[in-house]
């Protein structure tokens, strides 16, 4: 029986490489409560947190998968870092949506990209990968595709999924894990592109 615990973190790391996900499982534990507790002292807000979370270990597991994690001895900086970006991003996002100014009379506040009607050729393309996008997600395994709908479709936490779903918060995370790399691997074998 392997000992993950025990494990050094760039250890995990690699028999996550290799397939382990008990593994990655380790290091969520070992890290999850410095790391959520690092970026709800900045957003204040423990639904934000939550998210921000939950996308940094997503991102986290993708680079992995990727091959493109370097393993320097830094893992936990290296989330760190992961999550302190989001929280950048959650608020440029933020910000963009609420800086809208009346004193600056050149900008047309109705002039915006998402107010405007689409180009018909805009439409189909949307259409078309939509359903795309429907169709691969109908043929993943019976768990990702239930987790991948109440995430995207419905815009459930993964906390509210666990608990729906009356599993951990790791085994959710690890369920849409494997349904974004099936989705993947399905869409490079169906040569199907699903940007614009």
């Amino acid at each position: 029986m392997v000992n993950y615990p025990g494990m050094a973190d760039d250890t995990l790391v690699k028999a996550f490489t290799e397939g382990s996900n008990e593994a990655f499982d380790t290091l969520l534990k070992r890290h999850q409560e410095r790391i959520f507790t690092y970026i709800y002292r900045i957003v204040k807000n423990e639904d934000v947190a939550n998210d921000i979370f939950q996308e940094t270990f997503v991102k986290a597991i993708m680079t992995i998968k990727q091959g493109r994690y370097t393993q320097n001895g830094k893992f936990p900086a290296w989330v760190s870092r992961i999550a302190h970006n989001l929280i950048i991003d959650y608020y440029r996002q933020e910000k963009s949506e609420n800086l809208q100014s009346a004193d600056i009379q050149e900008i047309d506040i109705l002039n915006r990209k998402e107010l405007c009607e689409a180009t018909i050729e805009d439409t189909i393309i949307a259409e078309q990968i939509q359903s795309d996008v429907k169709h691969l997600v109908e043929q993943l395994p019976p768990l990702q595709k239930e987790v991948l709908k109440m995430r995207y479709y419905q815009n459930l936490s993964f906390k509210e999924i666990a608990n729906l779903t009356g599993v951990s918060i790791n085994t959710a995370l690890g369920r849409m894990r494997y349904a974004i790399i099936n989705l993947r691997r399905i869409a490079a074998e169906k040569e199907i592109v699903l940007t614009v």
